[in-house]
């Protein structure tokens, strides 16, 4: 396929493009959607069959026999990660926003705190905070150009109230990818403050050349409070399909979990279920691999543009599709600079005090689209900010 061409998601309940008027005035006919985290492009084939069969098939029930399913996703992380996955261990939630929420219902109880790495992914926070627990917010500091940890700042933050972390593992926002080092940091962190470790690994697959995404179910030490989440949603353009999976291998966690998954009375939708399936396969690596190639010309484009504009910075982009783009050397107050994204380039972006603290003065850039309006993202930022030039 030709990641190329243009699809008009218009008028397709699309929230990306159908409600970047609504909620950010950006106007529906010439505004760019470069917002909400899913990609312009459609699945790749396999994925596109598997749904054709079932409409051609006509009966839509309840599904049954998940062996296939499971053996796919086995397949896929010991092939793409080198990690071993046991099918007994893994649930299928309904995405990982709410994989995460179930993680939150089945392993803490209200007022307790779970800690955050900000800035990081909105729903997380969103969920903690709905479900009446406290968010705990550890600051990650820039340290040449990209996010680090402050692991040893954060130990004297903790003060015993908490009770989860929950870790964006390629990150979101900052695109970085975690090394081993780190991880094991991470890992060390959590067991001195008797925490249970959720790591969302949501984006494993959209690496780019030059870096190696690394599990944290392959750091040693961390089974006994670890829980794994990862999907075919972000790697394949399927969010909709709503399917996701939690993998535990601790025996007490993965009981504590199951009894909350039948309290709740969930289960999968057969569509996500064959969609998944289906994706997991060599035809849907192919598929990911021709994607990354042609994000990494969408990179280099987007960022050689934006980095041109005195004041502005794109944080190094290691992994997932979503630029963080810094404004604060334009001396410019954040409703001035989000006016001239939104008001004069018309593109609809994320903005950044929703990650949390150290947000403030980012906003976040969707460059999963065709090239064509990468570039032309990037020609509306230089004519919003030409007299920084």
């Amino acid at each position: 396929m030709s990641f190329d061409e243009i699809i008009d998601r218009r008028g397709t309940h699309c929230v990306k493009w159908d409600m970047m008027e609504p909620i950010y005035k950006v106007p529906a006919e010439d505004g760019l959607a470069m917002w909400v985290a899913d990609m312009d492009f459609p699945a790749p084939d396999c994925v596109q069959r598997a749904v054709r069969d079932m409409a051609d098939h006509g009966i839509y029930g309840y599904f049954g026999d998940d062996g296939a399913y499971k053996s796919a996703i086995v397949s896929w992380m010991e092939t793409r990660h080198g990690w071993t996955v046991n099918p007994a261990h893994i649930f299928t939630t309904h995405g990982l926003v709410n994989g995460t929420a179930m993680c939150v219902d089945a392993f803490t109880e209200p007022g307790d705190g779970i800690v955050l790495f900000t800035p990081v992914y909105h729903a997380f926070a969103r969920v903690i905070k709905a479900a009446d627990r406290q968010v705990v917010e550890c600051e990650m500091p820039v340290v040449d150009g990209r996010y680090a940890l402050d692991l040893e700042a954060w130990d004297a933050q903790m003060t015993g109230s908490e009770k989860m972390l929950v870790l964006c593992s390629p990150h979101n926002p900052g695109g970085r990818v975690w090394t081993r080092a780190e991880l094991e940091a991470v890992a060390d962190f959590a067991r001195r403050h008797d925490l249970i470790l959720v790591s969302d690994e949501i984006h494993h697959d959209l690496v780019f050349p030059g870096g190696t995404h690394v599990p944290m179910a392959n750091i040693e030490g961390i089974e006994d409070r670890l829980v794994m989440m990862t999907a075919t949603t972000k790697t394949f353009n399927i969010a909709g399909s709503h399917i996701g999976n939690v993998v535990i291998s601790d025996p007490e966690l993965h009981k504590r979990f199951a009894t909350r998954m039948a309290a709740l009375g969930l289960s999968p939708n057969s569509f996500g279920l064959h969609m998944a399936t289906a994706a997991y396969s060599p035809e849907g690596a192919d598929w990911v691999d021709d994607l990354m190639t042609y994000l990494e010309g969408n990179r280099a484009v987007f960022d050689a543009g934006v980095n041109a504009i005195p004041g502005l910075r794109s944080m190094p982009l290691e992994a997932t599709y979503l630029s963080w783009v810094d404004f604060s050397g334009t001396g410019m107050e954040r409703p001035e600079f989000t006016h001239r994204v939104e008001q004069e380039a018309k593109i609809a972006v994320n903005h950044g005090p929703t990650f949390g603290k150290g947000g403030e003065t980012f906003l976040r850039f969707n460059i999963a689209t065709q090239r064509a309006r990468v570039e032309e993202a990037v020609e509306r930022m230089q004519r919003a900010f030409a007299d920084l030039q």
